[in-house]
């Protein structure tokens, strides 16, 4: 330990700020690119047979620029065929083939038919309820009294009803006021 006051100093004797420091400024510095192992202009490598190849097999050559691509995915479909890769996870929900044509099992076609009687039946009791409301409104009109028809004039005003007829108008006379 070093004296009070002092920066702590790291295994190699360098303080630990100073470390620090230089660690995030070899941070910063971009990486050395990486050498890429296929060089296109070399010729194609020899490959091994697609049917010796294992999981633990070599791919790499597959991927150089040369190789045609049905070899690639030959060797890829080769790969990923193995058991290792088809193992269910779970997740898989609807995997299922629904291209399958088989029969609809006996009970699950009992549980249909009973659904159709069910729907048949609830068809059944919204037409027999349109029919007594129908019905309904049949009878309320029927107890209803019927419109009568306006009345005369006369009949309307009894203070004119009451009155004597007015003389016939004799052409050309006149009025007096």
């Amino acid at each position: 330990m070093g004296k009070p006051g002092e920066a702590p100093e790291a295994e190699g004797g360098e303080p630990f700020l100073s470390r620090w420091s230089r660690r995030k400024e070899e941070a910063r510095e971009p990486p050395p690119p990486v050498k890429q192992e296929l060089d296109p202009q070399a010729p194609a490598p020899e490959l091994p047979p697609i049917e010796k190849l294992t999981a633990e097999s070599d791919y790499r050559a597959f991927f150089h620029p040369k190789v045609g691509e049905d070899v690639r995915r030959a060797a890829l479909k080769r790969l990923f065929g193995d058991p290792r890769f088809n193992v269910m996870d779970g997740l898989d929900v609807y995997i299922d083939d629904y291209s399958k044509t088989e029969p609809i099992p006996p009970e699950m076609m009992a549980g249909l038919r009973q659904a159709q009687n069910i729907l048949a039946w609830a068809k059944e009791d919204r037409e027999a309820l349109e029919k007594q409301e129908l019905l309904k409104q049949q009878r309320v009109r029927a107890l209803e009294p019927p419109a009568q028809p306006s009345p005369p004039i006369a009949e309307a005003r009894p203070d004119v009803a009451d009155a004597p007829p007015l003389p016939p108008e004799v052409p050309g006379a006149a009025v007096k006021s």
